[in-house]
């Protein structure tokens, strides 16, 4: 192709096209959209997915009740002070005063309320060496571990004084001091360490400042503006900081590869001899076109989140969908402004001994840069694809095969932190002696009259069942709320920190005991919380939800890629290679953290489980950004068929010519998903791991090998379109203006291929 005017249609390319011939006005329109969308956002304010719509079920219920009543309920602290070689029972003078010293200790503080000594509570353990002295902190549960030290100070002061017993504070307000200390600053340190990390490796992926900047500028402007979008929408759909986390991730990740993508194609372009102009247009038209139709899917695969019910998933799924939009929108409008702009200055910075790119400009014949290395593993794949199907497609399917045992759950204070804190340990020990006595069940029982003749009866018939049905070793503790007429009644599980021994004390309770005692009492509601009541409503409700939302995706995705390509084949091998990625990373998340292979050259520990919230949140987050690689590497293929080459020939080509660009995008998300693996908490290192893990293969195995090794077995059957279906839309008007100098392909019929 010559430099001439040639008109390129499509969405991509004409908005290209606008913003190169107003770039000042395409990049003020971006930064004022920036500054508003923070503006407003800040003005607006966040509004936070509160507790009881957390969940649903029997923990909604609750936590509504609880809400509706004007109830704060305070953060609980207990004081384990057991025996430490078993010789003192809680009868003997010694531990007597132990107990009264810790009672007068943290009442002296004057940050506690509501005091009981185990001698009133009967909170005794059953060998008679462990007790609890347990109280409730002053103030707002949610800043309680802000005014906790003088309480744990008062404690250790306690400890000095009686050597021959433990004594040692546990609660809500405790732990969070514990991990604010320990662990507070990880997922800051994190998400900063995210941006130089990216910026490292695209300076050597490009060998210039300038160039390297615009991705990371592009990414953190679409975070900072959607940022701002999420404070205007959360008074619609209540956001998180989980969200908020998840929202920096994917958009950094999507929005340097966009960048990547299209700044790649614009200086191929330019090396292979044409105009800045021309260079542009003709990056707006291919690579503009694929970070469309990506952004579309991953879009698509965002929303599936909003059908989990769930109020953390859909505010994670929101966030991530609206920073996607913005980064697209971005990509396609104000780089290729940015672009003709800088010119040649793009090349500013350079760092010759970091990337030998910096030649190729001198060598006009370099047009279409191929990977050496990729260029040798095509010629083997291609040479023999049935095998190269054989073994990569096997060799998938044997690390996927460990996801066939998946276990899910809620991951206790143990399996999420291991031995690491001192805090874990008293957990531990408190679990042996009291099962259970560290999370509670935790009935809310609302009336019309709590303190009813008939309703204290069955309260007291409950207390009473709980313990001889085998739920619970008790003691159960009741508090009542006269004003409101409402209940707490406090059940230690028999099973204690094991879910699944603990999840059978709660069905004993909620289909046994409850029906039995406080469900004949007209009026009466009794839904039963607490963490393995919420583990298992949860577990409950994303089972539920793991159908439409894999079949929205997947239907949705198939659809967007059949008019995209306008071919089933396609669109059918899109979906097939995806869930095949996806298997492949759960087979890595089960092998190592659930069943502990390997698991020590991550810093992991085999915990037994999987958190509950990541095979769907990695499901959805993985089949929207392989969509990237897939997208970008079959529309070269396809533009390589469109300007006259064989199919094998595209293929290749397709392959070699976006290796670079596919293998930078794919290892700044490797490593950025890897930063998260370094955590300490085991659900960060699950997530970051499977994200990683699932990344590396997608972009290696999967786009490299399995890809043009099935579409060498399909030849020209890649390209089929059943007649049936040409009434749909054609979205496939984006291409390369070289295409339309050669003619249309033919198949060997001498039939245009449908392509």
């Amino acid at each position: 192709m010559g430099n001439g005017e040639t008109r390129v249609r499509g969405l991509a390319a004409r908005a290209g096209g606008w913003s190169a011939r107003h770039r000042w006005a395409a990049v003020g329109i971006w930064v004022l959209f920036v500054v508003l969308a923070m503006g407003l956002g800040s003005a607006a304010g966040r509004v936070d997915v509160k507790d009881s719509d957390q969940l649903k079920g029997e923990t909604h219920t609750a936590a509504k009740i609880i809400e509706d009543a004007g109830i704060e309920e305070p953060a609980s602290e207990t004081v384990l002070i057991q025996s430490k070689d078993g010789s003192l029972k809680a009868t003997d003078a010694e531990f007597k005063s132990a107990v009264t010293a810790v009672v007068k200790a943290v009442e002296g503080t004057g940050k506690v309320t509501d005091v009981t000594s185990p001698y009133d509570t009967r909170t005794i353990s059953k060998d008679g060496r462990s007790a609890l002295v347990q109280f409730d902190m002053r103030g707002d549960s949610d800043t309680a571990g802000e005014r906790v030290e003088p309480v744990l100070n008062a404690v250790e002061d306690v400890q000095k004084d009686h050597g021959s017993l433990r004594i040692e504070e546990i609660g809500g307000a405790s732990m969070m001091k514990t991990f604010d200390d320990a662990f507070g600053d990880d997922f800051q340190k994190a998400e900063y360490s995210a941006v130089p990390v990216a910026l490292g490796i695209l300076l050597i992926a490009f060998g210039a400042l300038v160039a390297a900047l615009l991705p990371v500028l592009l990414a953190v402007t679409a975070i900072m503006a959607t940022m701002g979008l999420m404070g205007i929408v959360s008074h619609v759909m209540p956001m998180s900081d989980t969200a908020n986390s998840v929202m920096l991730l994917v958009g950094l990740a999507v929005g340097v590869d966009y960048c990547l993508f299209y700044l790649r194609r614009e200086r191929e372009e330019r090396q292979a001899g044409r105009d800045a102009q021309t260079a542009l247009r003709v990056a707006a038209a291919t690579s503009g076109r694929a970070i469309i139709v990506s952004g579309v899917t991953v879009c698509v695969a965002m929303a599936g989140m909003l059908f989990t019910g769930l109020a953390e998933f859909e505010a994670m799924g929101l966030a991530s969908l609206m920073v996607v939009a913005v980064a697209m929108v971005g990509s396609v409008t104000v780089l290729p402004a940015l672009l003709s702009l800088l010119g040649e200055r793009v090349e500013k910075g350079k760092i010759p001994f970091l990337h030998p790119e910096s030649r190729l400009r001198r060598n006009k014949g370099a047009a279409n840069r191929e990977s050496r290395f990729w260029t040798a593993v095509l010629k083997g794949v291609l040479a023999r694809p049935v095998i190269s199907v054989a073994v990569a497609a096997g060799a998938l399917l044997a690390i996927a095969a460990p996801a066939l045992g998946m276990k899910t759950q809620n991951l206790t204070l143990d399996q999420e932190f291991g031995d690491s804190l001192p805090i874990v340990q008293t957990y531990n020990r408190l679990n042996e002696a009291f099962p259970g006595g560290s999370d509670p069940a935790e009935v809310v029982v609302k009336a019309d009259d709590i303190n009813a003749p008939e309703v204290k009866s069955a309260l007291a018939d409950f207390r009473d069942r709980a313990v001889s049905s085998g739920a619970s070793r008790g003691p159960v503790e009741i508090k009542l709320h006269d004003e409101q007429n409402i209940a707490f009644v406090y059940v230690p599980l028999v099973g204690g920190s094991d879910l699944d021994k603990a999840g059978a004390s709660l069905d004993k309770l909620r289909d046994d005991v409850r029906p039995a005692t406080l469900g004949k009492v007209d009026g009466v509601e009794a839904p039963i919380t607490g963490q393995v009541a919420g583990s298992k409503d949860f577990n409950d409700q994303l089972a539920g939800a793991v159908v439409p939302v894999f079949a929205f995706v997947v239907v949705f995705a198939f659809g967007l890629m059949l008019l995209s390509f306008r071919s089933l084949t396609i669109a059918i091998t899109s979906i097939v290679l995806n869930l095949l990625s996806v298997g492949a990373a759960y087979g890595i998340l089960v092998a190592v953290f659930q069943h502990g292979w390997g698991a020590s050259l991550v810093g992991a520990e085999g915990v037994g489980a999987i958190i509950t919230w990541l095979p769907l949140f990695l499901f959805v987050i993985l089949f929207g950004l392989s969509m990237d690689y897939h997208v970008f590497v079959v529309s070269r293929i396809r533009e390589a068929r469109l300007r006259g080459r064989t199919t094998k020939d595209a293929i290749q080509h397709g392959v070699v010519t976006t290796a670079g660009v596919v293998t930078s995008a794919a290892v700044i998300m490797v490593a950025v998903f890897a930063i998260f693996g370094t955590l300490s908490m085991q659900s960060m290192k699950q997530m970051g791991v499977g994200l990683a893990a699932a990344v590396l293969i997608d972009a290696t195995i999967i786009r490299g090998v399995l890809l043009p090794a099935v579409m060498a077995l399909l030849g020209e059957r890649n390209w089929y379109f059943p007649k049936w279906l040409h009434r749909l839309p054609d979205m496939t008007h984006d291409e390369a203006p070289e295409a339309v100098t050669h003619g249309p392909a033919h198949d060997d019929k001498g039939e245009r291929v449908p392509v």
